[in-house]
């Protein structure tokens, strides 16, 4: 393996597959099989991952929600697809953890 660690940045907008919106399962389940395939191979992986998907924060402003209310429910929105990427990953037999700097009670 040429490099020990790496970061991923994926597009929330990626996860949706073909619907446009939403977390399509084969590609969530498609993404956790690859990432988990280069962590067995011995290399960390950091990612990051966007929620258009889900929210877009600047698109929300421009539809009459408060900006940083419009920010702020992108950011859940990229929380969201952050726990669904880790629960695949851990499904697909690999080790994940979400870190946010939205506090977030066990």
């Amino acid at each position: 393996m040429q490099y020990s660690r790496i970061l991923l940045k994926l597009s929330g907008e990626s996860l949706a597959g073909k619907e446009n919106h939403g977390i399509s399962d084969a590609v969530l389940t498609e993404y956790s099989s690859q990432i988990g395939e280069v962590a067995a191979a011995g290399c960390q992986v950091a990612i990051v991952i966007g929620g258009g998907n889900i929210f877009r924060g600047l698109s929300g402003a421009k539809s009459g929600f408060d900006r940083i209310k419009g920010d702020q429910m992108g950011m859940l929105a990229t929380i969201i697809n952050s726990l669904a990427l880790e629960d695949g990953i851990r499904r697909a037999g690999g080790k994940a953890r979400v870190f946010t700097s939205i506090r977030m009670e066990p």
